[in-house]
């Protein structure tokens, strides 16, 4: 019998411009992706949420602050407190931070310019569920494109977030934006809240240039199917 597919939202804020290819690549990794409109107050039945790429509200004040502030993002929030699963991406992670979900804050690059390019990015823990499908120290090529991506957090904040072992994946050579520590992407201190820069979403198939980015959504998938599967059961159980 075929394991039902869990339901990953992807929550469409005014400015979102990859909804439709985390949507696809979601799928094709087999999950059930739902779009989710930013102004819903309650989210539907879901085993994981994403924040897509894109220029929410416009990023007319700054990258993800006005987002956060949406309807969508307090029902995000109480998701996550209660342990289910969120993925950030580029503008994605610019709104969890913004929210307080993810320590740090995006800057404008170093350059001040707009880069769109592959980057290689080395994982740096295994243990969540955004990387369980990756060894120690791989490294993968997904691309990245944004004006601000420069994760920056101050000396005290950057201790703490070693300590907790926070980061999850460092630019490995070419750091695109300046990120202090090479930091490409970083989880919450339960670990079940990550956010990072590249686009997993545009590297799931090697006629796309790398599938490396399948590393990440397809950990995400398997991470849901699992929390789909333990919810079912406690269901039985009652």
């Amino acid at each position: 019998m075929r394991t039902p597919r869990p339901r990953i939202g992807v929550v469409v804020f005014p400015g979102s411009n990859d909804v439709a290819d985390a949507l696809w690549a979601l799928g094709a990794l087999d999950a059930e992706a739902v779009p989710v409109w930013h102004a819903e107050r309650a989210l539907p039945a879901l085993e994981a949420v994403v924040l897509p790429g894109g220029f929410s509200y416009g990023d007319y004040l700054r990258s993800g602050a006005l987002a956060r502030f949406s309807p969508a993002m307090q029902a995000v929030a109480d998701f996550a407190a209660e342990g289910g699963l969120v993925l950030g991406i580029c503008n994605g992670f610019q709104i969890l931070c913004e929210a307080g979900l993810l320590p740090g804050a995006l800057r404008p690059n170093d350059s001040l310019s707009f880069v769109c390019r592959d980057v290689v990015v080395r994982v740096e823990r295994t243990d969540t569920p955004f990387t369980a499908r990756c060894e120690p120290g791989q490294e993968l090529t997904i691309p990245v494109k944004h004006g601000e991506g420069c994760w920056y957090a101050d000396e005290e904040l950057l201790a703490a977030v070693a300590d907790l072992d926070q980061v999850a994946l460092r630019y490995a050579g070419d750091n695109p934006n300046g990120s202090v520590g090479d930091v490409a992407g970083v989880v919450n201190a339960e670990g079940n809240v990550m956010g990072l820069m590249p686009h997993p979403e545009h590297a799931v198939d090697p006629l796309l240039g790398s599938g490396d980015g399948a590393f990440i959504l397809a950990s995400l998938v398997d991470a849901a199917r699992l929390r789909l599967d333990a919810l079912a059961e406690a269901s039985v159980r009652r």
